[in-house]
């Protein structure tokens, strides 16, 4: 065997490594991206199921009928209300005057907008 089949033998396995370590980079970046794309669809999907249900009385996180049950962190946290759980049992079952909305949150739906609110909360209902 010449020099040059050696070379060519050698470049030719180099190649091939590095199109393999290549792909495995990509699968690795798709497969991390992913959860991301999920994540930003349920902070979405929270924050339109907020909107659409929530809103009208918790305005920007307020409360329209008692001031001090609002969905601020400070007021959470006085009335005994620290997870997104505990919000998310309030969702689906109500509480005081205030109904539970089960039916029109859907499947996991007061999950989602539980952690939206959780997450609103956290940051002072600051939007952006």
């Amino acid at each position: 065997m010449n020099y040059k089949n050696k070379v060519r033998i050698s470049f030719n396995i180099y190649q091939k490594s590095v199109n393999f370590y290549f792909l495995i980079i990509l699968i690795i970046l798709y497969l991390t991206a992913f959860p991301l794309r999920t994540l930003s669809l349920e902070k979405n999907l929270g924050e339109h199921l907020f909107v659409k249900h929530c809103a009208g009385c918790h305005i920007n996180g307020g409360n329209i009928i008692r001031r001090n049950k609002t969905l601020k962190l400070k007021d959470l946290h006085k009335n005994g209300i620290d997870t997104p759980e505990a919000i998310a049992k309030i969702a689906r079952e109500g509480i005081g005057s205030m109904s539970g909305y089960k039916d029109v949150l859907g499947e996991k739906g007061e999950e989602i907008v539980a952690k939206w609110v959780w997450d609103q909360s956290q940051n002072a209902w600051i939007q952006g």
